[in-house]
């Protein structure tokens, strides 16, 4: 107990951290720091206080005012924040060595969804005898504009239906790649279409 009222012990505590951007312009396309290793120096007590209660702080928020300008959090900006959280422990530095940002501005762009008809699979003697209709037939992507610019101009849905003889109704997954960077509006399709039999091949 003693020795916890001694000054100028020194420690390392993990401690919450917030990058705040603006995420409707920019998206971040690596994973953003979530904590902050702190080497603070004090009175015993306090910095067992502080250890403790640490876990259950509201975090440091570090604005980033310019993104796509801005690869790094700037250490000594982040440790006048952190002094001030800290008002009766000297911070002596802030471990640095997971600060790295990289942004890209936001984009979003409208895909037009068609069916593949010419892969369509029918049984022998039988035509598709309608407007092949896709709801929703236009999706949004949301995302960096590195990604969204790679994704396609239309896409094409391609019906796995083998010999198909009847109308057809069913939703069908859209063929785009499922990641964290970006929003996509819809996930799946409705596509519905009549089918008929030949005429000649009703006659024979």
């Amino acid at each position: 107990m003693n020795v916890l009222n001694k000054d100028n012990y020194a420690i390392k505590l993990s401690y919450p951290l917030e990058v705040e951007y603006d995420n409707a312009a920019f998206v971040p396309v690596q994973p953003l720091p979530r904590r902050v290793s702190v080497n603070v120096s004090g009175n015993g007590w306090n910095l067992l206080r502080k250890s403790w209660l640490n876990f259950n702080a509201l975090p440091v928020v570090y604005r980033v005012n310019n993104p796509t300008k801005s690869s790094y959090i700037n250490s000594t900006t982040l440790t006048d924040q952190i002094t001030e959280l800290f008002p009766d422990l000297h911070v002596n530095y802030v471990v640095s060595d997971t600060f790295e940002l990289s942004f890209e501005r936001k984009i979003r762009r409208i895909i037009p969804i068609r069916v593949d008809s010419a892969g369509i699979d029918m049984r022998d003697g039988y035509v598709v005898s309608s407007i092949i209709n896709v709801s929703p037939s236009l999706i949004s992507v949301d995302g960096p504009i590195s990604l969204i610019r790679s994704y396609p101009d239309t896409i094409r849905i391609k019906i796995p239906t083998p010999r198909i003889q009847n109308n057809f109704d069913e939703s069908l997954p859209i063929p785009l790649p499922v990641t964290p960077l970006v929003e996509v509006s819809h996930r799946s399709v409705y596509v519905s279409f009549e089918v008929a039999q030949y005429l000649n091949a009703i006659s024979q």
